[in-house]
C-alpha cells in the first residue's frame, strides 16, 4: 500500500476524504470512478496541470512525487492510482468492484496498466497531443527539477523540456508497448461484458481512463474489436460519466 508521511502536515487534520487530482489526468479518472462507484462523499482539490499548481512546495509536501492523484483519508496520505483504487474498494467494500476469488487476477490487470504509464501512456500523450499545451517556462522547469527526487520522472520531462521534443524511437517503443497490452486487453474481453467475466470491477475502472484518452490522442483502436464493443458498452455509466466526462468532456480538444 502506497502510503506516504507528508512534509506538509496540514493534511494531516484532513477529515473524511479528501482528492487531490487533475482534469486530464488518466490516473485521477481512475480514482474518481471508484469513488462515484462507491457513492462516497469527498472533498476535491483540483490541480491545473497545465497551469502546473502540481509543482509548488506545498503540493510535493504532499505527494514527494509532485503526481497526481493523491487520496487523503483522515489525515492519512495514499498516493498511486491503483493502489488507492483497492484501497478505497477493501476500505468500502460495498458495492464490490471485485470478484470472488480472482484477487490476484485483477491486480495483475492494475499492474499492467499502471507499468506502462512512464514508458507507453506518457510518452504517446505527451507526443501526440499535450507537450506543447503543458511545456514549462525556465522558471518552471528548474522548480520542478529543484522539488523531484525521483528520477525517471526528471528523465522524461528532461526530453521535452526547452525546444527540446519526444524522439521518432520513444514513440515506437511506446506503440509497440500498447500493441502488446491491447492485444492482451482484446483477447480478455472476448465473449466477456468486462474485464474480469460479467462483473464491473476494478480491472475495468483502471483501463477505461487509459482508452479514453488515448483515443483522444488518435490512438488506433480500430483492430480491436473487443475492446470497441467494451468501450461502447461504458459510455452510460454514471461513474464514467460524473469521474471523466463532467471533468474532461474531450481529450482531443485538451
Amino acid at each position: 500500500m502506497a502510503i506516504v508521511q507528508p512534509t506538509n502536515k496540514s493534511v494531516q487534520s484532513y477529515n473524511g476524504l479528501h482528492l487531490y487530482h487533475g482534469d486530464i489526468s488518466n490516473c485521477s479518472m481512475r480514482v474518481r470512478m471508484t469513488l462515484v462507484e462507491k457513492s462516497l462523499n469527498w472533498t476535491s482539490h483540483h490541480l491545473d496541470l497545465r497551469k502546473k499548481e502540481n509543482i509548488s512546495e506545498d503540493y510535493f509536501g504532499i505527494n514527494p512525487n509532485g503526481l497526481v492523484p493523491t487520496l487523503i483519508h483522515d489525515g492519512i496520505v495514499h498516493i498511486e492510482s491503483n493502489e488507492i483504487i483497492d484501497y478505497l474498494d477493501r476500505t468500502f467494500p460495498e458495492p464490490p468492484l471485485r470478484v470472488a476469488g480472482k484477487d490476484e487476477e485483477m491486480l495483475e490487470w492494475l499492474s499492467l496498466a499502471g507499468s506502462i504509464h512512464l514508458p507507453a501512456i506518457k510518452p504517446y500523450v505527451y507526443a501526440t497531443k499535450i507537450q506543447k499545451k503543458v511545456k514549462k517556462t525556465v522558471e518552471e522547469q528548474t522548480r520542478y527539477e529543484a522539488l523531484q527526487k525521483d528520477e525517471d520522472l526528471k528523465d522524461f520531462h528532461s526530453r521535452h523540456a526547452g525546444n527540446a521534443a519526444f524522439r521518432e524511437q520513444d514513440l515506437v517503443r511506446s506503440k509497440a508497448i500498447l500493441a502488446d497490452c491491447f492485444g492482451k486487453l482484446d483477447a480478455a474481453l472476448e465473449g466477456n461484458d468486462w474485464v474480469m467475466g460479467d462483473r464491473f470491477t476494478l480491472a475495468d475502472i483502471s483501463w477505461i481512463p487509459v482508452f479514453f484518452v488515448l483515443s483522444g490522442c488518435g490512438y488506433p483502436f480500430g483492430e480491436f474489436r473487443s475492446i470497441a464493443r467494451w468501450a461502447a458498452s461504458f459510455n452510460d455509466r454514471p461513474s464514467y460519466r460524473e469521474g471523466i466526462l463532467d471533468w474532461c468532456p474531450d481529450f482531443s480538444k485538451v
